[in-house]
């Protein structure tokens, strides 16, 4: 797929699909929205005609129609049950408690987050940002429509799952796509446990790790990395991009004065609120896990020099490969919000 114009109709059509969920009230009318949404990307996952992509593309596809296929049949059975389509108005706690396993596996949480590192290492860059990101919109939308109906144990059950399940996974992995895929399911369970206490911490949880994530994979396209070793060698290439991505992974890991320290700043403040001291610790002592490969991923970039072959290809005269604009407005969002958190939250109460 090299036309510009087909590429720009499955973008469309991406935006379409979530646009079509965000505004729609209907069960049939959110599924609808969420197929165009799946049917758009496999395009574009596969538009490299390689063996990775192609698998890749294949297993999100079977993925995808899984979950779609159980959010069917659950908003089907509600609507036998309760005679109603409505999605606000959802009442069955069968049907909830599918619908939400159904959302889950969509996303990549914990315990069905098993197949986002895999499908991750076979995209490219670019492909890896809009699942990481666009992707997550639609079914988080309406995770948090029925948030209020859901039984609490089950959102902090997957929410604490996904946190320490990812954490652990993410320890050892040498791929950076891989390594973005845990952190993805990392943020994703932060998010599940305060929608159904604050939806408004939700929202800003989710933008913030959209301005991040694109940080950090805009960066990893400039530099041309996608392992630990090339990533390595990048500090000689580019040091003040490497110096970059080095605070927006500080930030994705959550440590102050970087702007992903607000999110789980409030995240803990509304727990205690809640007088939910334990799940608050449980989900700090996962992000010390977490903390730990994004700690590994600087000390690669900026201290240490990875093992490499005399044979080894450099690129001493690279090309411009984007917009710089794009990637240094992400990148100040990533790590400069720490400071607006009161006007942040004071805007986000006002429109709540």
């Amino acid at each position: 797929m090299t036309s510009p114009f087909i590429k720009l109709i499955f973008c469309l059509s991406l935006g379409l699909g979530t646009t079509l969920t965000f505004l729609s009230s209907h069960w049939l009318i959110a599924w609808a929205g969420l197929e165009i949404s799946t049917l758009a990307i496999l395009p574009l996952m596969a538009q490299h005609h390689h063996p990775r992509a192609s698998e890749a593309a294949t297993k999100y596809l079977l993925i995808q129609a899984s979950a779609t296929g159980l959010l069917l049949f659950a908003t089907a059975f509600n609507a036998w049950m309760e005679a109603s389509w409505n999605i606000v108005q959802i009442k069955d706690p069968i049907a909830i408690s599918l619908i939400i396993l159904a959302l889950a596996l969509k996303m990549g949480l914990a315990p069905f987050h098993f197949w986002l590192p895999e499908v991750m290492q076979g995209l490219d860059l670019t492909t890896g940002l809009i699942l990481s990101t666009w992707q997550k919109l639609a079914p988080f939308v309406l995770l948090m429509q029925i948030s209020h109906t859901a039984q609490p144990a089950l959102l902090l059950t997957i929410g604490i799952a996904s946190t320490a399940l990812a954490g652990w996974a993410g320890l050892n992995q040498t791929q950076l796509r891989k390594i973005l895929a845990y952190s993805s399911t990392t943020h994703l369970g932060w998010m599940v446990i305060v929608v159904q206490f604050a939806p408004h911490l939700a929202v800003l949880a989710l933008g913030i790790y959209i301005f991040m994530t694109m940080a950090a994979f805009l960066t990893l396209k400039e530099v041309s990395s996608t392992k630990i070793n090339e990533f390595t060698l990048s500090w000689s290439k580019s040091p003040v991009k490497m110096t970059m991505m080095t605070l927006v992974l500080l930030s994705l890991a959550g440590l102050p004065p970087l702007t992903g320290f607000l999110v789980k700043w409030y995240i803990l403040e509304e727990l205690t609120k809640q007088e939910m001291a334990v799940p608050a610790t449980v989900i700090v002592m996962s992000a010390l896990i977490s903390l730990y490969f994004y700690v590994r991923l600087c000390y690669f970039a900026i201290i240490s020099v990875f093992p490499n072959m005399t044979k080894t290809k450099m690129t001493w005269r690279r090309k411009n490969k984007q917009d710089k604009i794009v990637l240094a407005t992400v990148t100040s969002a990533a790590i400069t919000l720490l400071p607006l958190a009161p006007i942040i939250m004071a805007l986000i109460l006002l429109y709540a």
